[in-house]
């Protein structure tokens, strides 16, 4: 009679040592990738009038200070896009005044915002060079993708890889960021252009986003060197 096979084990010691190689390499791998892989676009994640982004705060939403300076990076980006030919794609947030729409959105800690007609939900034009004819896609929920005609958009342009702006870091953006990534995009966020309703909230959420894709933190001076990369290519 044969003799039983032993089964193999790992000790607790060996299978972390595993699995911690494993995701230093994966992780290594990832962020080698390109940082614009195929067609582009920039997001601009509700910079309205009432949001974190323009001085004065939106009934109902707390939020960090969203500073001057990173209210003028997110019109250099723009103006970047722009001049290399890559589509800008403005998001607006907004809700029906009798606030049919809001769902389960104000079961948390935020109270009635982004209403419809109120110029506080505006697009703050003026700060961000937002045009008449630009890519406007407005929406009823966090994600950008929820309910709207996004995907439908960006299928048409032939985007692969997604430059998230805007706000809010660990709500908005950090759940159109979920939903691009789980729809096969690529996808980037411009830390130093984004703003969460705190700090640590912030801080966290750009964390989570760089966990689902390694390489997803860039700064400004990172996506504007890879626009004007880009330019060239394309007149190359």
């Amino acid at each position: 009679m044969a003799a039983a096979v032993a089964p193999y084990s790992f000790t607790r010691r060996q299978a972390a040592g595993l699995q911690h190689n494993e995701v230093g390499m994966t992780q290594q791998k990832n962020a080698q990738r390109p940082l614009i892989v195929g067609k582009p676009a920039l997001i601009m994640v509700d910079f309205q009038r009432g949001g974190p982004y323009v001085p004065g705060t939106e009934n109902g939403i707390s939020h960090m200070d969203f500073a001057e300076e990173r209210r003028r990076t997110a019109r250099t980006l723009v103006a970047a896009a722009r001049e290399a030919q890559i589509p800008v794609i403005f998001i607006q947030e907004i809700h029906r005044p009798d606030h049919v729409d809001f769902g389960r959105e104000l079961d948390g800690a935020e109270d009635v915002h982004c209403i419809e007609g109120l110029r506080s939900t505006e697009i703050a034009a003026e700060e961000v060079d937002f045009r008449p004819g630009d890519y406007f896609v407005p929406k009823r929920r966090y994600s950008a993708f929820y309910g709207t005609d996004l995907e439908i958009l960006l299928k048409g342009l032939k985007v692969q890889t997604l430059i998230l702006t805007g706000g809010l870091t660990d709500v908005c953006v950090h759940y159109t960021f979920v939903d691009g990534h789980q729809g096969d995009y690529y996808c980037r966020v411009v830390e130093d252009c984004v703003g969460g309703s705190s700090i640590e909230a912030h801080q966290a959420s750009l964390r989570a986003m760089e966990y689902l894709q390694s390489g997803a933190r860039r700064t400004s001076g990172e996506i504007l060197a890879a626009f004007n990369a880009w330019k060239a290519s394309k007149a190359a």
